[in-house]
């Protein structure tokens, strides 16, 4: 909760010159952001692209160095971990593959889960697409390195040829398509997908001996791992930590690649958004605490917020951050680092190794991606139609032909020597290439004709509408025309202080856009915080039942800070109302049920407190200043027009 925050809001408000300097991103709390939707995911990847290129580029610096020699003397250095006559002895490098990269799987299979939960694709008919997408762009790229490598010695190798690495292609896609969010998801999906299909690869083509016994004890630590969640809250955490360093050493001690328990384990972890019940629990335990600041009632504090959101949220919210910016670095620090000589790029480029791996993520990916693509459109596979254009698709797949994490992960575990250094250099150039040709592909996009793009609309699928329930303009509180192509619905509360810096907000955007932009409010009274919201969101029915909520409205936000009940009436009083019926109609709570419509709709759109906004009924994230909001509306309405053009096409 944000209850701090608000009163230091109140007690300093912003100037009206530093707040149009900076962005607006409080909210006051009420069914909590989710701490790793997916555009955090995806920013936090992107972000780390850059450091893992880094590391990259230093293991290659340091490789080729005058203290080269050390680069290979440092990841070799053995590690062991003893206890009594039994202990497990691996070199830096494998503690790094085969341990810290376990974690690495587990937030990814985390963001799989809540896309499945409440993401994307909680729509299940919406799966296959990146699913058949995925899967043949696992094959293809195989079947190209199989085919160049046939009968030679470089043939075990093709796990090396067909995974894309996440951080890296989500990375190079918010560089090349900054605003394809769609197909970002997309990719994410496809990517977790490939991850789980690398992975199983892993366990089965490149896993030498089988400990069944091993095995069977990792899958009963499993199970106690699922079961965790039935625990007391206090005890979860310690369980966890126990059983899953159990289920580590088992996987380990069974020949099985041991990341795969960490994706196990993420896809197995549900995520959930907050119940109400669950909240106003926990703002009366914090209430409490406030009163009575004991140690007891602190601890019931505490773990009441823990409790109100899912464990798939906090664990994304403690390891995103250490995986995306030191696990994956460390990974690409500890095996990208390969001695470039004369005699290898010789062999290199006459190397079958090299050439399938190249070859298969520059061709085979993005061809493969759409292949799957179409075969899951079709209609007699009951498929539905791709989430973003052909081209588009297209520019997705050559982003996809990124290869690195699993790749050198597969390498190192198929090749030895010399072709382990051909193939690690393979899976370098094809990341370039495949980064150059999807720069080529989407600067094409931006020069076609926006009647063929237009086109190009009516070929992908129809975006899941986050806003619950649609705009009624028989109901709805409305500025701007009806038919506007653009509507922002704001969900807010007259007492919220975010909300009275918003309005100056919507103010300016209604200006600038005129008639292509319609503002809708709906009320969301936060009454375990704010003790005068909910009289004053009834009070503006009852102005709205005598045609004047826009400017009762205006008078709220004015006067924040004095929404007493005899303000309410005055206000009315100032605005000509018939005060009388207005404050019998409030006195009666007249509108309760019309405010309580409002919340019930906020609940069923996930709504994560005020200000909360919708455009065009899809939901806003991020900072709602002028410019952010702008660039979102601007958006919209972009996607709005095409979609027009498109069906004129059409018709």
């Amino acid at each position: 909760m944000r209850v701090r925050a608000e009163k230091i809001a109140c007690d300093n408000p912003v100037g009206v010159a530093e707040a149009q300097t900076t962005p607006f991103t409080g909210r006051t709390a009420w069914a909590r952001n989710l701490t790793a939707p997916v555009r955090n995911f995806l920013s936090t990847e992107t972000g780390s692209a850059a450091i893992v290129l880094a590391a990259a580029v230093a293991a290659l610096v340091w490789a080729n160095s005058p203290w080269s020699d050390s680069y290979e003397s440092v990841w070799t250095t053995k590690l062991s971990i003893q206890i009594g006559s039994s202990g497990i002895s691996e070199d830096l490098r494998h503690w790094v593959n085969d341990g810290l990269m376990v974690f690495f799987f587990l937030v990814v299979g985390l963001e799989a889960k809540r896309e499945l939960d409440v993401g994307e694709l909680r729509e299940r008919r919406r799966v296959a697409t990146p699913v058949f997408a995925a899967l043949a762009g696992l094959a293809l790229p195989v079947a190209i390195y199989l085919a160049i490598n046939a009968g030679g010695p470089g043939a075990g190798g093709w796990g090396a040829a067909m995974s894309t690495d996440t951080a890296f292609a989500l990375g190079a896609l918010a560089l090349l398509a900054p605003r394809a969010t769609r197909l970002r998801v997309f990719l994410l999906t496809l990517a977790v997908v490939d991850d789980l299909g690398g992975l199983l690869v892993i366990a089965t083509a490149y896993t030498q001996h089988v400990d069944v016994v091993a095995l069977a004890a990792a899958i009963g630590f499993f199970l106690a791992l699922v079961g965790v969640r039935y625990l007391p809250i206090w005890q979860r955490t310690p369980a966890a930590v126990l059983v899953g360093t159990g289920l580590w050493v088992a996987m380990f001690e069974s020949g099985v690649h041991p990341t795969i328990a960490g994706l196990a384990v993420g896809l197995a972890v549900s995520a959930y958004p907050p119940a109400r019940t669950d909240l106003e629990r926990a703002t009366e335990l914090t209430r409490s605490f406030r009163e009575q600041p004991t140690p007891e009632l602190a601890r019931s504090a505490q773990l009441g917020l823990v409790s109100a959101i899912s464990p798939n949220e906090r664990i994304q919210f403690r390891l995103l951050p250490w995986t995306s910016y030191v696990v994956v670095p460390l990974f690409a620090l500890a095996n990208a680092g390969i001695h470039v000589s004369g005699g290898l790029i010789d062999a290199a480029l006459s190397s079958r190794v090299t050439l399938g791996i190249v070859v298969a993520y520059v061709v085979g990916k993005p061809l493969g991606i759409l292949l799957g693509s179409w075969l899951s459109s079709r209609r007699w596979l009951g498929g539905t139609r791709p989430p973003v254009s052909w081209p588009v698709l297209f520019g997705g797949g050559a982003v996809a032909g990124i290869g690195f994490t699993v790749a050198l992960l597969i390498a190192s575990l198929a090749f030895h020597g010399q072709r382990l250094a051909e193939a690690k250099l393979g899976v370098l150039a094809a990341g370039v290439a495949a980064a150059l040709v999807a720069w080529c592909a989407f600067r094409a996009i931006r020069l076609l004709p926006t009647s063929l793009r237009a086109r190009q609309i009516l070929g992908a699928s129809e975006e899941i509408l986050d806003l619950a329930r649609d705009v009624d303009p028989e109901r709805d509180h409305i500025r701007g025309l009806e038919d506007a192509p653009v509507t922002l619905v704001e969900y807010g509360d007259f007492e919220c202080p975010y909300c009275g810096q918003a309005e100056a907000v919507i103010r300016e955007l209604l200006s600038s856009f005129g008639s292509d932009l319609r503002y809708v409010w709906r009320h969301l009274p936060l009454n375990d915080v704010h003790p005068h919201t909910q009289m004053a969101a009834e009070a503006s029915e009852a102005a709205a039942a005598q045609g004047h909520f826009w400017d009762y409205y205006d008078t709220l936000l004015t006067h924040q800070d004095a929404l007493e009940p005899v303000d309410l009436r005055r206000y009315a009083e100032e605005l000509g109302l018939d005060v009388e019926r207005f404050w019998d109609e409030v006195r009666r709570r007249e509108y309760a049920s019309r405010v309580a419509e409002d919340v019930a709709s906020a609940d069923l759109s996930g709504v994560s407190g005020t200000p909360s906004f919708f455009i065009n009924g899809r939901r806003f994230q991020g900072a709602y200043d002028v410019a952010s909001l702008t660039a979102a509306v601007r958006a919209a309405h972009r996607r709005a027009r095409l979609a027009e053009v498109a069906g004129a096409t059409a018709g």
